[in-house]
């Protein structure tokens, strides 16, 4: 079997859960260079990983012969990543947010198509066996023509102004929480909604985290063109009220609720099942679908199209916020 090379870009935290899905997949995709700014970062991953550490990546994608690139960087640095990449004739996976801007979503775009590389986001969430489970019945029609989808990602946060790094700020983050975590349940809604988002609107909250310059809590409502309305909360500041789902969907014959590990589909007609479907490592099988859809010439569940679309709703809510409206997607 070909074996991929892979460049880190990023040796940061969120690295070390992509790392993980290289080592168990060890046989078809491997990280052989690593370009951290840090240097004692970059040589540390470089140990740790028996790979070339680069403190540019600019040089890493000139020097090193790779199939792709993996980046873990902040934010802001996404677009300028994604777009070196492409023009070095590389694959991409890029962590969450794809990038944050309409303009640099263009550049993104652009340079992926004009390329001809992969670009997968990395939603680890959609590796869930429950989502993958709630996706199939939804296409075969179980509850019928779609309703409403409700996605929930929350969690007590212990971020303080030593340890937040450049999450504080607005303009490396891109925003606050909703652009952070809450990009999760943005882009589960998405693939569960089954349309493309046509407008938004978000009411933005700092309940706790008062130090942070974005908010860390929103609640967005989202009306996709295929009729169905959706409903996120996401929180920074809370853990959510027990019972609540991580996602739920109703249809015209019924509806599919979930906890994130069991999925419970209950019809109309009065019939009700349970199925256990467990939990699995997200990062580890989204690298193996990486590794996948490169080996196999498919294409990634998500690629830049989606991630163009969750962004889409995200600067829309973003702005139904601020000007307390429904704001246009697109």
């Amino acid at each position: 079997m070909t074996q991929l090379k892979v460049g880190l870009i990023g040796g940061g935290g969120i690295a070390s859960a992509h790392i993980k899905g290289y080592h168990e997949h060890a046989a078809k995709i491997r990280i052989t260079a690593v370009a951290d700014a840090v240097e004692q970062t970059a040589k540390a991953r470089g140990e740790e990983l028996g790979a070339t550490a680069y403190t540019d990546y600019l040089q890493m994608l000139e020097a090193e012969e790779l199939d792709a690139v993996d980046i873990c960087l902040p934010h802001h640095l996404h677009r300028d990543a994604i777009v070196a990449a492409a023009q070095a004739g590389k694959h991409i996976l890029c962590e969450k947010p794809l990038c944050l801007s309409a303009d640099e979503a263009a550049d993104v775009r652009k340079a992926v198509t004009e390329n001809n590389v992969t670009l997968m986001c990395a939603h680890n969430q959609l590796f869930m066996p429950a989502v993958a489970k709630a996706k199939e019945l939804l296409e075969a029609g179980t509850i019928g023509t779609v309703y409403e989808v409700r996605t929930t990602d929350s969690f007590y946060n212990n971020f303080d102004p030593a340890n937040m790094g450049w999450r504080a700020s607005a303009k490396t983050s891109g925003g606050g929480e909703l652009i952070d975590t809450g990009y999760h349940p943005t882009y589960l809604m998405l693939h569960l909604a089954g349309g493309l988002p046509v407008e938004a609107t978000a009411m933005l909250s700092t309940h706790r985290l008062k130090f942070m310059e974005g908010e860390d809590s929103a609640q967005v409502l989202i009306r996709f063109d295929n009729g169905v309305v959706g409903q996120l909360v996401t929180s920074w500041a809370y853990q959510p009220a027990p019972g609540t789902e991580r996602f739920s969907v109703v249809g015209e014959l019924g509806s599919l609720r979930s906890d994130g590990e069991s999925l419970t589909t209950q019809l109309r007609t009065g019939e009700t099942e349970t199925v256990d479907l467990g939990s699995v490592d997200t990062f580890v099988a989204e690298i193996g679908h990486f590794a996948d859809s490169l080996l196999g010439k498919t294409r990634p569940l998500h690629t830049e199209e989606e991630g163009i679309a969750v962004l889409g709703i995200l600067l829309a809510a973003y702005e139904g916020a601020r000007a307390k409206t429904i704001a246009p997607i697109g």
